[in-house]
């Protein structure tokens, strides 16, 4: 009965095993199907011709995943007073700093453009220097982005933000705010007289090693079961075995002679 308990706790685990396996597989799985539908949306979306931001967002509010990256065109003036910039963003291996600035369309909605990104200054608390907008009329093309989730315990000092989250723009900017999405800086015309920051890259096209480790979780699982699988069968072989052989078949395997020569040379005793 003992012998009975014993390889049944073993099936068990090697079930519980190759659950946990499926599970890392299967979340493997879904991290690889979400890294191909956003190459897919950018092979789709980033070069299209720009459409009015009011045929793809008709709500201030509203966003859906599939417009990300879809290039908007505005027409408006930027509301360069209501600057902010918005921290901890990394560009290239340095850290830096999201430039985002209202703009006010023709119709008097707002939507905020993120014109790219500007490195720390002299202090890690603010950039040297922030390029400044065009002024008056401006056509800008803009690549659509989902604002971002406010962090809980996260501050920042006036005149920034710890994220891009757009009701917080709102509060500043007043009703009439796009709080479903904001955009990438494409291009503006007419171009800032000073330049412009750093302009956002393009995503690579690289769906990450996630299939790679899904095959591995399934192969890991399979292995369990071979191996109980050959526990088992070892077992059955040895119980078969008269009982004198029984305590030698299951002992350890002696090292072969030639790691005995081995010891012995290094003994000084080679015989």
């Amino acid at each position: 009965m003992s012998a009975l308990r014993r390889w049944g706790g073993y099936i068990v685990l090697v079930i519980v095993f190759a659950v946990a396996c499926g599970l890392l597989s299967w979340w493997q799985w879904s991290r690889r199907a979400d890294a191909v539908a956003e190459i897919q949306r950018v092979e789709t979306n980033y070069d299209a011709a720009p459409v009015p931001v009011g045929t793809v967002l008709p709500a201030l509010d509203d966003w859906d995943i599939d417009d990300e990256w879809v290039p908007v065109e505005l027409h408006g003036s930027y509301l360069a007073d209501e600057q902010l910039l918005v921290r901890n963003r990394p560009y290239r291996g340095a850290s830096g700093f999201e430039v985002l600035v209202p703009f006010r369309l023709d119709d008097g909605r707002v939507f905020v453009v993120d014109r790219g990104w500007v490195p720390v200054g002299s202090s890690i608390e603010a950039p040297d220097a922030v390029p400044p907008p065009p002024a008056g009329p401006v056509t800008v093309v803009a690549r659509l982005q989902a604002g971002e989730p406010e962090l809980p315990g996260r501050t920042a000092p006036e005149g920034q933000l710890a994220t891009i989250h757009l009701p917080a723009v709102a509060e500043r900017t007043g009703p009439g705010t796009y709080t479903g999405a904001y955009g990438l800086l494409a291009s503006e015309d007419p171009a800032a007289e000073t330049g412009r920051p750093a302009p956002a890259l393009k995503p690579d096209a690289d769906e990450g090693p996630h299939l790679s480790y899904a095959l591995q979780w399934i192969a890991f699982g399979i292995l369990a079961f071979i191996g109980l699988f050959w526990a088992i069968r070892r077992e059955r072989r040895i119980a078969a075995l008269p009982e004198a052989e029984r305590a030698a078949a299951r002992a350890p395997r002696r090292r072969s002679d030639d790691s005995d020569y081995e010891d012995a040379v290094l003994d000084g005793n080679p015989g």
